[in-house]
């Protein structure tokens, strides 16, 4: 537990940890099932609800599925790492092997290195160097993905690009793990798109491009204004107070430096961590709030939220 919580705050969180809640879990057992029935159900449904209204359900439900995976690479609901890697090993998202997602994802919560561009592996930020060898076009690209129409336009595209090379420079190096996590996670997406085209009216490519890549695309949404670069690391991640149906869809997340000082902390428990001590946590941050998505929508259509190069690395 950080050190910086005085000791009312860290009998808080033991507290919370010790209620029945903390023990069983039982809020991310029931999401999780709930995820895997709801996407089943919608798929076997679609032939009465229509491929449009399929469509438009399995975009939550995807982009929920993601959400859940990150709480399972982080030892939610069980301590088993291998059980939480089968549970979340469904490839609905389609684009990220479970283990890829989980590798890097932790290495990205070492605060220190947040936003810095090639030893943070969600930085989308680029270093002095490497922003000098990029085109005209290649920044002008960087730009508009600093907006919130340009992030739900490009943000996707420019993941799977970014993933494209950084894998396969892995596989043609011979990387034994990478093929051994890409042949199983393969095998598993042409099971799950057969399992689709036999049993519903969702083709394969229809699932792959207009419901994966748009779950994509939300989640990318999340991730928009999540860093900044900061002298402190505890000031360079954000607090955004979101509104409900954005809560539920990312788990929380959006109270991201909480999630930061606590990632053993459940999705269920960060609210109230962050009520309980709101001016700290806003002084902590540095002031880095946001009032909910809909603020970042209205502020940075146009205007973007900052450069895409980093101002000290």
């Amino acid at each position: 537990m950080p050190n910086y919580l005085d000791i009312a705050q860290r009998e808080e969180i033991l507290q919370l940890h010790q209620t029945f809640t903390g023990r069983t879990e039982w809020p991310t057992w029931l999401l999780l099932i709930g995820v895997y029935l709801g996407w089943l159900a919608v798929v076997l449904a679609s032939p009465r609800l229509g491929l449009w209204p399929s469509t438009v359900l399995l975009i939550p439900i995807v982009t929920l599925w993601m959400s859940v995976q990150h709480e399972l690479l982080h030892g939610h609901p069980t301590r088993f790492v291998w059980l939480n890697k089968l549970m979340g090993y469904a490839p609905f998202a389609v684009w990220y092997p479970y283990t890829l997602y989980r590798d890097s994802h932790l290495l990205h919560h070492r605060d220190e290195d947040l936003t810095l561009p090639g030893v943070d592996p969600e930085s989308r930020y680029f270093g002095q160097q490497d922003w000098q060898r990029r085109s005209a076009l290649e920044r002008g690209v960087h730009f508009l993905n600093k907006t919130v129409p340009g992030r739900l336009l490009l943000g996707a595209p420019l993941a799977l690009f970014g993933l494209a090379r950084e894998e396969g420079r892995r596989l043609r190096r011979g990387d034994r793990q990478a093929w051994l996590m890409w042949l199983t996670h393969g095998t598993l997406t042409l099971l799950m798109l057969a399992f689709i085209v036999h049993y519903s009216i969702i083709p394969a490519w229809h699932y792959l491009l207009l419901i994966s890549v748009p779950a994509l695309s939300v989640g990318a949404l999340r991730s928009f204004y999540e860093h900044r670069p900061s002298a402190l690391p505890h000031q360079r991640t954000v607090l955004n107070e979101a509104g409900w149906p954005w809560r539920w869809l990312f788990l929380n997340l959006n109270l991201h430096l909480v999630h930061h000082d606590l990632p053993k902390l459940p999705w269920y428990f960060l609210p109230r961590v962050y009520r309980a001590r709101r001016a700290a946590w806003l002084a902590r941050s540095g002031g880095y709030l946001v009032k909910g998505y809909g603020e970042l929508a209205r502020r940075h259509a146009l205007q973007v939220v900052d450069s895409p190069r980093h101002p000290f690395a």
